[in-house]
């Protein structure tokens, strides 16, 4: 291959073709028409001997070939754009777009008090949120296109982590629960039915291994996706739902929720920080990170829950 004949152009609509597996969306992606888009996945098919997209059924898939460029690729398309960062990163002036990954519970008790220090700091900066995913498809191509992860553990590879704040969890009910107050005995928490979390990518509860653990095995009754979406179920029925204190706490008011201990005490949970190690030495991503340190550690000092 004579790089002097090719347009480098084309390695953009490669990844967008690559990523979307479909010429609308991949037009869409690049700012081009739809006809401009065939175009490229034509000239690209010409260069490397290889269909790239081909059509089963009413839906295009890639080939095999395709699929093995995806990751070179995209890392080649990084360490490009990696030339053009400059050295320092200024806040009032930057557009720059950051993605977050990390749970409902994480946006509700950190992100407005975050969005006031990005708007006073950086107004034309955008925060994308994607809903968290367990590390079962938390794959290597995903991981590229994220800036930032608050989770718990250290389930991340090629990403360092930073303590952000603490929690432990406890039960939600709501106000007026027939057996609330109760819930603090064993053998009536072991009776109550419960509402259980299981985030994408998950396989069960993350309570659910630590209670086993301790010869407990809840009643669930129903499993909802979100933290949230559990806390809204428990604020209008009899549910009860085990979830982070602090999240009880910030809701308790709005969802008209008690919080109770339960029999069995889960300790602390530390929730944290994790960026790319490949953003390191990136300025802004180390505006990012000194902004959302700030954050946890206000909520820490701040909104202490007993």
């Amino acid at each position: 291959m004579n790089l002097n004949s090719l347009d480098l152009n084309l390695l953009t609509a490669l990844d967008a073709l690559l990523r979307e597996a479909n010429v609308s969306r991949a037009a869409l992606r690049l700012g081009l028409s739809q006809p401009a888009a065939s175009h490229a996945l034509q000239r690209l098919r010409d260069i490397f001997g290889d269909p790239l997209l081909v059509r089963t059924g009413a839906r295009m898939e890639l080939t095999p070939r395709a699929l093995a460029l995806r990751a070179p690729l995209a890392q080649a398309l990084d360490q490009v754009r990696g030339l053009f960062v400059p050295d320092d990163f200024d806040a009032a002036r930057s557009e720059r777009q950051f993605r977050l990954m990390m749970p409902d519970l994480a946006v509700e008790l950190l992100m407005p008090r975050f969005m006031e220090k990005v708007t006073q700091a950086a107004p034309n900066v955008r925060i994308d949120v994607v809903p968290w995913r367990g590390s079962a498809i938390f794959h290597a191509e995903f991981a590229r296109t994220i800036d930032l992860v608050i989770s718990i553990g250290n389930a991340f590879k090629g990403f360092h982590r930073q303590l952000l704040y603490t929690d432990s969890d406890a039960l939600a009910v709501r106000r007026g629960h027939p057996i609330g107050a109760k819930l603090k005995r064993r053998e009536t928490f072991l009776a109550a039915r419960h509402v259980g979390v299981i985030i994408r990518g998950g396989a069960e509860d993350l309570i659910d291994p630590w209670l086993r653990a301790k010869g407990v095995e809840r009643h669930i009754s129903l499993v909802v996706s979100g933290y949230l979406e559990a806390l809204h179920v428990a604020a209008r029925t009899d549910l009860v739902a085990f979830v982070p204190r602090r999240l009880i706490a910030a809701l308790s008011k709005q969802l008209g929720l008690v919080t109770v201990t339960p029999p069995l005490d889960p300790g602390i949970d530390e929730q944290f920080m994790f960026h790319p190690t490949r953003a390191q030495m990136d300025p802004g991503s180390i505006w990012l990170r000194r902004l959302m340190l700030q954050t946890g550690r206000e909520l820490e000092r701040g909104r202490r829950v007993d």
